[in-house]
């Protein structure tokens, strides 16, 4: 690093020193700028943590480019002079012109999670807007119905969702319970980096500061009881062995209070991962998708028998699934077979009970699994694609609010929501409906497994997994820009062996086809047509690879579709040999 540079790291540190922090703060700092070594230094100061779209994420610590609570604060400024901008301008739909803004703020178990909640519930409150504060730590999806169902104008959910237990993070909602969007989103960003430490208003006004709790937990059980499909198969399968585990998250009492709302009796919890635990002391990492984080629940599940076993992450709004596999060996669900499952199950049983309707529809996002669309097509249900990222499904639900019913949303990243009372991901209520379909299908002398291998049976098998190539730093990040123009400039034109007859790319909002040789091009609508840096190629065979960069993270992600002939459900695991078989192939034409 140039001397120049190090200078001004070391002038911001030291002003951190000489100004209005507290001890432990200045303590931090002194032994960063003490330290002969200053790569802690450099990391913790050489910016400013980045306000992005969805709001803050980053390691704890002293520093501008940490999570802390003075970090924090100035964020929550920023938050509320746009919020109060655009009360006065009238551009709420749930306020009045010049009326007051409300707010729901929210935590779950991490480090700090308390601390930097009732430090956004101050200065929220010390701008004149009314704060509805959790008495402690609530699931994601539960802040997102808090916005709603108080009608309030936005909220802040303090988590770093399935992070490593370094991080915290700050989740910024709108007033219809979805994470911002266009333009808000934008507007926000330019109101936090023009609010300087100075500016922030610390001392909250308690009379604007209500605590909220039980009277919510009881009203979001309700909503998430509206999930329910087939109250009956319930009453027979009532016993259904069920082992949960929160992981020490948000899920901890609401997920089987849940389950027993809906009439499930037979509900066992993990009892080391009830306890409240930022340092997430008996996994790796508290993220649900890694196997290694199911270990104690399948673990219980084997002791007692059970016929699943689920998760939720640390603020509960992503699930993991396990299940015994025809050798009676547990096996985890991925997210595309997951959300599979979700919508053949909800579009199949409303039909069959009389209940689905011509205006109701379902989402996905763009790289989650083609056989959802083969299912939805045929059963004549109207499916629409979003971008990543769970915004882009709360944001269709609200496009189609009054025309349309929405009846089920998900992603291949471990999420779904099932009804409108919340737009986020949603474990408790998905938690919930898994355990109705496995009742379903042990009603019907199947596992879930066997439920799952059926699906297929009737739609035709593909394997999906995902490839990240990580390239830190601006060397990276450039790396990743160059590595996605040269496939616009120079086409794939081939991926294995199979010919490419589609390729879309939601930068530009076209989709090219190849028809008899020639290729045509059309435009890609979009919700807001919003662009994304995506590409998608289809090939003849059945094919699809996703290529984007990641939003958060300094890496190139693909998404691998393959499909392979699976002609009974015996024959799943070979099926599975087969399309991994690929992936090497597939690899080398994409030049990873």
């Amino acid at each position: 690093m140039e001397k120049a540079e190090l200078n001004r790291i070391e002038q911001l540190a030291q002003s951190w020193l000489d100004g209005n922090f507290d001890d432990a703060t200045k303590a931090e700092v002194a032994g960063m700028l003490q330290d002969e070594d200053k790569s802690l230094l450099i990391d913790s100061f050489y910016r400013t943590l980045e306000f992005g779209t969805g709001g803050l994420r980053g390691i704890m610590g002293a520093g501008t480019n940490r999570m802390n609570r003075y970090v924090v604060a100035q964020a929550t400024q920023g938050y509320a002079d746009y919020l109060n901008r655009i009360a006065r301008e009238g551009g709420f739909a749930t306020l009045e012109k010049g009326g007051q803004v409300s707010v729901v703020v929210g935590h779950d178990c991490r480090n700090n999670g308390r601390l930097f909640a009732e430090t956004v519930a101050d200065v929220f409150s010390a701008n004149g807007i009314k704060v509805y504060l959790f008495e402690s730590l609530r699931p994601t999806p539960e802040v997102s119905f808090a916005i709603r169902h108080l009608h309030c104008q936005g909220g802040v959910n303090v988590t770093a969702s399935h992070n490593p237990k370094e991080y915290n993070g700050y989740k910024a909602y709108w007033e219809d319970g979805s994470q911002v969007l266009q333009p808000h989103d934008q507007g926000i960003i330019d109101c936090v980096n023009a609010c300087r430490m100075e500016d922030v208003k610390w001392q909250g006004n308690k009379q604007l500061i209500q605590i909220i709790g039980g009277e919510i937990d009881y009203d979001y059980m309700q909503a998430v009881r509206s999930v329910m499909i087939d109250q009956d198969v319930i009453h027979r399968q009532h016993d259904l062995n069920i082992v949960y585990t929160p992981l020490h998250g948000a899920g901890r009492q609401i997920v089987p209070m849940c389950l027993r709302s809906w009439g499930f009796t037979n509900i066992h919890v993990v009892p080391e991962q009830m306890v409240i635990d930022g340092n997430f002391s008996t996994v790796v990492s508290p993220n649900p998708e890694n196997a290694e984080a199911m270990t104690l629940g399948i673990n219980l599940g084997t002791e007692l028998g059970a016929d699943l076993v689920i998760a939720s992450d640390p603020d509960a709004d992503r699930i993991a699934i396990v299940v015994r596999d025809q050798h009676n060996r547990w096996v985890i669900i991925n997210g595309n077979q997951t959300c599979m499952m979700y919508c053949y199950y909800i579009i199949n049983n409303m039909k069959r009970l009389g209940k689905l309707t011509p205006d109701m529809f379902l989402v996905k996002t763009i790289v989650t699994s083609e056989v959802i669309r083969r299912i939805a097509d045929r059963q004549g249900v109207t499916l629409t694609d979003e971008y990543t990222g769970f915004k882009w499904i709360a944001n269709r639900i609200r496009m189609w609010e009054g025309q349309r019913k929405y009846i089920g949303g998900g992603e291949e990243s471990f999420g779904f929501l099932a009804y409108d009372a919340v737009r986020d991901k949603c474990s408790p209520s998905a938690i919930c409906l898994i355990a109705e379909i496995a009742a379903f299908a042990k009603d019907h002398g199947m596992t879930l497994y066997q439920y799952l291998l059926s699906i297929y049976q009737e739609y035709g098998f593909q394997y999906e997994t995902a490839v990240s190539i990580v390239r830190p730093g601006k060397s990276g990040a450039e790396e990743i820009a160059q590595m996605m123009a040269d496939y616009r400039s120079c086409p794939v034109t081939e991926i294995a062996g199979d010919k490419v007859v589609r390729v879309l790319d939601y930068l530009s909002l076209t989709q090219r086809t190849l028809v008899n040789g020639v290729w045509t091009e059309s435009p890609i609508s979009m919700a807001l047509d919003a662009t994304g840096n995506v590409l998608q190629f289809y090939t003849e065979g059945g094919l699809k690879v996703s290529v984007r960069p990641s939003g958060t993270e300094p890496k190139i992600k693909y998404y691998f579709e393959i499909p392979a002939d699976m002609p009974s459900p015996d024959d799943y695991a070979e099926a599975t040999l087969a399309a991994q078989a690929r992936v090497d192939d597939i690899k080398r034409s994409m030049r990873i």
